[in-house]
């Protein structure tokens, strides 16, 4: 798998396995226990606190001297900031969501820092792949939190037949069938978000834990759509409560009102009404709680004894 072997040269790690930068969700010990397990751990950063996110870098640096990332989603708050330091504390990558990344590439490629934004169309991989991005995630509908309109199956090989840059797959990714697929179908690696949703370091409330354990194939709804910024969730009072309002007359500000503070509500007040449980359509595979480093392990061994080959490019 000599794709696979250039990801992890590429980002210093063992395996090619990167954790999803959930938004309040991944923070620096659950970031240190996926890159100490041989993955990528990735740091959110969409609290849209400079401080909170430097405070966290250094955490995760105590925690592990392996390689880890911060996710930063382009709507945010305070964007330049929290570009500024992801430069200033050199961490070994940064991968954005929700927009074009392009202005600040040159400084944290100055910096020693690797460059994957996260793409939903082959067009914005390769306008990533033109601005100097090192590789691109090509996230399929699957996932949760914010979604495109492709599948993981059509989006991927595109993709990787758009650019010559490593693809990493996300969306409906949780065990080795998902990462041997992925391998397949072009890509270099996958990112994988919502299994690590119940790694025994994630800090979620203990009922939005529930509500993904006890998932099954069709426990997800799409909300979000009318505004331009569909949304994957598990199917709650809220999201239902939200799909309906969409087909109502009732304003575009008070249909945006409505979702405030509802992943707050879910993630710290495990919120059963109010919460908004953001989690991919593969929750019905994800079956129980075990530590970040495990789940790494089973993907890679999954996907190793399918392909017949070592996916351990120990670093």
């Amino acid at each position: 798998m000599a794709q696979a072997a250039a990801l992890c040269g590429l980002l210093g790690i063992r395996y090619p396995v990167l954790q999803g930068g959930m938004a309040h969700i991944s923070d620096a010990r659950l970031a240190a226990a996926v890159s100490e397990g041989g993955g990528l751990g990735i740091i959110s950063a969409a609290h849209g606190d400079p401080g909170k996110l430097a405070e966290q870098i250094e955490e995760a640096r105590a925690r592990t001297d392996k390689p880890f990332g911060v996710n930063l989603m382009l709507r945010g708050e305070h964007i330049d900031a929290l570009a500024k330091v992801i430069a200033e504390k050199k961490v070994s990558v940064v991968t954005t969501g929700a927009g074009d990344p392009s202005q600040w590439i040159p400084m944290w490629r100055e910096a020693g820092v690797k460059v994957i934004p996260v793409i939903s169309t082959a067009a914005m991989a390769q306008l990533m792949e033109k601005s100097g991005a090192d590789a691109v995630v090509a996230e399929g509908t699957e996932s949760g939190g914010h979604v495109g309109e492709m599948t993981t199956m059509a989006l991927v090989p595109q993709v990787c037949d758009a650019v010559n840059i490593p693809v990493i797959a996300a969306g409906g990714i949780a065990d080795g069938r998902g990462l041997a697929a992925s391998l397949m179908l072009g890509a270099c690696g996958v990112q994988v978000g919502t299994r690590f949703l119940a790694a025994t370091e994630c800090s979620i409330h203990p009922e939005y834990k529930s509500r993904v354990l006890k998932a099954k194939d069709s426990s997800t709804v799409v909300t979000g759509r009318r505004l331009g910024h569909p949304v994957r969730s598990i199917k709650s009072p809220f999201s239902r409560a939200y799909a309906k309002a969409e087909y109502t007359d009732i304003p575009d500000e008070e249909l945006e009102q409505m979702a405030v503070g509802t992943l707050r509500a879910a993630v710290v007040d495990g919120d059963a009404k109010r919460g908004c449980f953001l989690a991919g359509q593969i929750s019905g595979l994800v079956t129980k709680e075990q530590p970040a480093a495990e789940m790494v392990a089973e993907i890679v061994q999954g996907a190793e004894q399918l392909l017949g080959v070592s996916l351990d490019f120990g670093q």
